[in-house]
């Protein structure tokens, strides 16, 4: 596995604010993927390959205008008072 791996994908969570599963699911088709990278699991150089491609275009796309960061969707379920139930 490449050492710096984890530490690039968890920039680049910090950067687009996609949830771990999120980026798991789109990024390789598996939502448990970041944090069984953080328990030790080992990447093949297709998963790799995978991934690097996924930041690489969601990047290109971002300077293109054609996608913004996504945040937390939670953050966006929070009921405010007085809102109609």
């Amino acid at each position: 596995m490449e050492p710096d791996l984890l530490n690039r994908i968890e920039a680049f969570l910090v950067e687009s604010a996609i949830p771990q599963s999120v980026f798991g699911r789109e990024a390789v088709g598996d939502p448990r993927l970041v944090a069984d990278l953080r328990d030790g699991r080992i990447a093949g150089l297709r998963i790799i390959c995978r991934v690097e491609h996924f930041m690489n275009k969601w990047r290109a796309d971002r300077r293109a205008g054609r996608v913004a960061p996504r945040g937390d969707r939670r953050l966006h379920m929070v009921r405010h008072p007085g809102a109609a139930r």
